[in-house]
């Protein structure tokens, strides 16, 4: 069913893995043309723009964008209890792991009468986007406003799309999620206008102000990552997340059956999510192939698994060696990686690319996705190279503080001059020796 890309010969430099290993194609461009008109009328007519989209792409038009929070209340009374202690416990470990994320300001004398001190701000009013589309994500709600708490934001507004079937509400799961993590403003709005509505705030149908955030996170279709491309700058983002993905470097040694569960387990996502093996086996790649044989026809979404499983961004890379191995997943930068490999540990610790790395045959990729403490908002499409996953970071500002004494600045002054006079700003040098009129 995976498609074999066979490096054993020689393995190609980084620069040609990136071209040379499954990758989905997501081109936000393309669709550019299409979001922008949206944006732009929910820029200009706020909440009845957002709404008539709504209708249009949702096939329903709630009364209100803000959700009454009696819905949130109703909502959490009747989630089962079962979901409901998941979710308890799926918060408890987010917050142990997010809270020891927290910076704490840090001085730095530089010189006698000379400091800088970085001191940490969070960002004050956040919008948290849970999707509704083939999946809807309680989990997704938890992973962006846990560090956001733990960051200090003061504000926090969750987005999902209305559901007919909810009667023009979000999913009750959403709406359950919001209540149990204490979040009391959630909007019933999604894609486009979502983001655009984020961006510029409005007025709801009652007349109650719904106020612009300062950023905007979480995943969602290629139509809300073109909005979040087309207001950053105006407002933060997160990220602009393709197809979600996985990565497993596996030896001999590896249970083909859990591979199989989890190449599946990432496929169920999306048509376009990416299932990628490494191995050194080719034992163990022919057995993975006959476990997906057998499995994806029972599963529940076998249809779109199988669709996932077949395109081009899935496929099985042969290598000669784990170290090889170890070369492929660092160029391929995976959302998500597993290492199911002798010494799994030590091979994890040599990786330098990849979202989040899940170690050994008992941590798999969907114990990150809902209990394992950490975060499973992530870098996909190669991202991974340069960038990190959600965490309190994101939602925190650094701000230097500069304090200098006259005796300390007087220390530097030539140096400053200087470089100033170097680079050709005469007017840079005269702030300074402004101060020292009897001169320097």
């Amino acid at each position: 069913m995976l498609t074999r890309t066979d490096l054993r010969s020689a393995l190609p430099s980084p620069a040609e893995l990136r071209t040379t290993l499954p990758r989905a194609e997501v081109d936000v461009d393309a669709v550019l043309h299409q979001v922008r008109p949206i944006v732009d009328d929910v820029r200009a007519r706020g909440v009845e723009a957002a709404l008539e989209y709504t209708e249009k792409f949702d096939q329903v038009r709630p009364d209100s964008v803000r959700v009454p929070v009696a819905h949130l209340e109703r909502a959490l009374a009747e989630l089962a209890e079962p979901v409901r202690a998941a979710l308890g416990e799926a918060i408890a470990r987010a917050r142990v792991v997010h809270n020891e994320q927290r910076r704490v300001e840090t001085t730095t004398r530089v010189a006698a009468g000379g400091t800088v001190t970085e001191r940490w701000a969070p960002v004050q009013r956040v919008g948290l986007y849970a999707p509704g589309g083939l999946a809807v994500y309680p989990s997704t709600v938890v992973m962006n406003v846990v560090p956001a708490q733990a960051a200090g934001v003061e504000s926090l507004v969750v987005c999902s799309p209305p559901q007919a079937e909810f009667g023009g509400l979000p999913h009750p799961g959403i709406l359950a999620t919001a209540a149990l993590l204490g979040v009391d403003e959630v909007w019933a709005v999604g894609g486009a206008q979502a983001v655009a509505l984020l961006t510029y705030g409005g007025v709801d149908t009652d007349g109650a102000e719904l106020a612009p955030v300062d950023m905007v996170t979480g995943p969602g279709n290629i139509y809300l990552t073109a909005a979040k491309r087309l207001v950053r700058g105006l407002v933060g983002i997160d990220a602009e997340a393709g197809p979600t993905e996985i990565a497993i470097l596996a030896d001999a040694g590896a249970d083909p059956a859990h591979v199989a569960a989890d190449l599946i387990s990432q496929a169920e996502h999306d048509p376009l999510a990416a299932s990628v093996l490494v191995t050194d086996s080719v034992e163990l790649a022919d057995a993975v192939d006959a476990e997906l044989a057998r499995r994806v026809p029972l599963t529940k979404h076998s249809e779109r698994v199988g669709t996932a499983l077949r395109g081009k961004q899935s496929g099985t890379i042969l290598v000669s060696s784990v170290d090889d191995g170890i070369r492929v997943v660092d160029a391929y930068a995976a959302e998500h990686l597993e290492i199911q490999t002798a010494d799994a540990r030590a091979v994890a610790d040599r990786v330098r690319s990849a979202g989040a790395i899940f170690v050994g045959p008992y941590a798999p990729v969907s114990l990150g996705d809902y209990c394992a403490g950490s975060n499973h908002v992530l870098p996909t499409g190669g991202c991974a190279r340069h960038s990190s996953g959600l965490s309190v970071q994101t939602f925190l500002r650094h701000i230097h503080v500069v304090d200098y004494s006259e005796a300390a600045l007087r220390e530097v002054a030539g140096h400053v001059v200087a470089l100033a006079t170097a680079e050709g700003l005469p007017a840079h040098a005269e702030a300074v020796t402004a101060r020292f009129p009897e001169g320097l």
